[in-house]
């Protein structure tokens, strides 16, 4: 194997590694941001428009979004932390 198909391929396992991390917080974020759209819609159209439900789907939608903001900002200093090396 050559040295470029090698770098290539270890380049595409860290790649790989790196998709992987934090992945049920992304997904659990993705769910929760799906739940709050639901539970605002039907607060919306189904109860009238109920306050309380309404503002429960913004805090379970901010919540969401705020398991995004971590994973990234967890994968942003894995990243730092662990720097691809191309010499290793």
């Amino acid at each position: 194997m050559s040295d470029e198909a090698a770098l290539l391929q270890r380049q595409a396992a860290y790649i790989d590694s790196l998709r992987g991390l934090y992945r049920s917080e992304r997904t659990a974020g993705l769910v929760a941001c799906l739940v709050g759209v639901i539970l605002m819609s039907l607060a919306r159209f189904r109860f009238s428009g109920e306050p309380a439900l309404l503002w429960s789907g913004v805090g379970v939608i901010a919540l969401g979004w705020g398991l995004f903001a971590y994973a990234i900002l967890r994968r942003r200093l894995w990243v730092r932390a662990h720097p691809f090396d191309a010499n290793g």
